[in-house]
């Protein structure tokens, strides 16, 4: 992340889960009346269910984007890019496996936890 928003990062860092950070990196952060939009892109690390094969960097799957808490009445999405790597002896493409939205919802498993606990389910 580069520019103006270089002094937020560290602030961004201490609002999201710190594993993330292990494998995203933020390259973007805007911040609107309404809402905050948080733009990460996986880390070129090789899965590790590859480690054994030759692969190579073939950019990003579609931006998914995902709901998380939100931060002083502001929305927060985190527009999520993950990476894509070619097996170059089968030519198969490959991606590191995530479980980190909660399923069949836009929103990360802690976020819709704390909804289902305060709501009893996940609002539409």
């Amino acid at each position: 992340m580069t520019g103006q928003n270089d002094h937020y990062q560290d602030l961004v860092k201490l609002l999201l889960p710190s594993e993330l950070f292990d494998y995203f990196e933020i390259t973007n952060l805007v911040v609107e009346d309404r809402s905050v939009a948080v733009f990460l892109d996986e880390r070129d690390i090789k899965p590790t269910a590859f480690s054994s094969q030759k692969l190579t960097s073939k950019g990003f799957h579609p931006e998914s984007i995902i709901q998380d808490f939100p931060i002083r009445n502001k929305a927060v999405f985190l527009h999520v890019r993950r990476r894509r790597w070619l097996v170059e002896s089968t030519k198969e493409v490959v991606s590191r496996d995530w479980d980190s939205v909660a399923e069949g919802t836009r929103y990360t498993k802690s976020f819709a936890d704390f909804l289902k606990g305060l709501f009893g389910q996940l609002p539409h």
